[in-house]
């Protein structure tokens, strides 16, 4: 798991058990993966893998958590740092792509292509991140109405489902491809032709 923020540090059991996991993940695209194998990689028992995380559903929340930690928190930098709608869809877009791209096994359990067992479970527990970033791009919009009085063609609502729309259908060709087709591929062209799209004012009533 890459987040280029953070410094070194020995990580715990608990965080090589879900290094461990997202490195299976990301070299074994298309195979489910086994409490028998991951105690085998971490090099520890599976009685001991329990000990930390009482299911494998637990296992796959943390590395979610641990997305979200990562995402949200350099999200609320970028809403801080940014002012305008036009740079926080773009910074945050960016981010998520990005994050992504460096981390194939992550991207692969946010398709869903990892999710095995308690399937249902967890797709609700995906699902809930991309809720979350619509919500925050919804905000952003919203903001933009009052701060930069924006009234774009399309209500908050309906732009924010297309930019999640967008990030979701990046990272699924990305797992689909075994990771060759790059979520940050053409960003530059994409980016131009969605901020055209959701940011374009709304046309004039008379």
């Amino acid at each position: 798991m890459t987040d280029p923020t953070t410094k070194a540090q020995k990580p715990s059991r608990k965080q090589q058990i879900l290094q461990a996991l997202a490195q299976m993940l990301e070299q074994n695209p298309g195979e489910l993966i086994t409490t028998a194998g991951l105690a085998k990689t971490v090099g520890v028992s599976e009685a001991a893998l329990y000990r930390h995380f009482p299911s494998k559903y637990k296992m796959y929340e943390g590395l979610i958590e641990y997305i979200e930690d990562v995402v949200f928190s350099r999200v609320s930098h970028i809403m801080e740092e940014e002012q305008t709608a036009a740079a926080r869809c773009e910074k945050i877009l960016w981010l998520v792509l990005v994050f992504a791209e460096k981390n194939p096994g992550l991207a692969r359990l946010l398709y869903g292509d990892a999710l095995a067992g308690e399937r249902d479970k967890l797709r609700l527990r995906v699902m809930q991140f991309f809720d979350r970033l619509n919500t925050q791009l919804r905000q952003v919009f919203r903001d933009a109405e009052v701060k930069e009085n924006l009234r774009t063609a399309a209500v908050p609502s309906q732009s924010a489902a297309l930019l999640v729309a967008f990030l979701d259908g990046k990272v699924s060709q990305y797992a689909r491809s075994g990771f060759r087709e790059q979520p940050t591929q053409g960003w530059q062209e994409q980016w131009q032709m969605l901020r055209l799209g959701v940011l374009a004012p709304r046309a004039a009533v008379f």
